[in-house]
């Protein structure tokens, strides 16, 4: 994989926390090809089924692909289940899809089962583990530097999104292919609210 493909597939900052009640997950807007801006207004966070989402850094084409993936297999088991997927399994469904299949991406998965809020990242073979927070792309290793410091278990949703806009902002600063604004979806037992933001400072403060 030379430098050019790198910076395509893996050029963006995705931050997730679980706070209290629910699973924050944000991203920047930018999409980058090489050095070029290719998009300003790039969606990297998407909704799986009505209590869950994933976050994703890589090829638009293979997010939109996993998304539709795991989006089908759920509304399928909760049809014939008359229940809704636990977090922990969509998951493992994901890291058996992903080994099965090549995507191109790298990802944050988060939810709210019956269980609480939960919150995974996936190692190159597909591997589910699960965290209190994480971050990923090129921006991430920033995003952590905050995310770090700040995070307390049990935090506030507001809070929680309150962090999750200031670690993207922060790699916004320092990464040359994070930008363009902020993506940050919220998810409780009541469902899913996702909003898009031109300054993350409006949630930050």
């Amino acid at each position: 994989m030379d430098r050019r493909e790198t910076e395509t597939e893996f050029g963006t900052t995705i931050v997730g926390l679980v706070a209290d009640g629910g699973v924050v997950l944000a991203s920047d807007r930018r999409a980058s090809a090489g050095g070029m801006v290719s998009s300003k207004r790039a969606k990297k966070v998407f909704e799986v089924g009505d209590r869950a989402g994933l976050a994703f850094t890589g090829a638009v084409s293979g997010a939109q692909a996993l998304v539709s993936r795991l989006d089908n297999e759920v509304r399928l088991y909760e049809l014939r289940r008359d229940r809704r997927m636990p977090v922990d399994a969509l998951a493992s469904l994901a890291g058996n899809v992903m080994r099965g299949e090549r995507f191109g991406v790298q990802h944050l998965l988060g939810g709210v089962d019956a269980d609480g809020p939960r919150l995974y990242g996936f190692d190159a073979g597909g591997a589910a583990l699960e965290h209190a927070f994480a971050a990923d792309g090129s921006g991430g290793p920033t995003a952590y530097g905050l995310l770090e410091a700040e995070y307390a278990e049990g935090m506030p949703l507001d809070a929680a999104r309150s962090l999750a806009a200031r670690a993207v902002a922060a790699a916004c600063e320092r990464d040359l292919a994070s930008g363009n604004g902020l993506r940050v979806a919220t998810f409780t037992g009541e469902g899913t609210d996702v909003a898009v933001y031109d300054d993350p400072a409006v949630v930050a403060s």
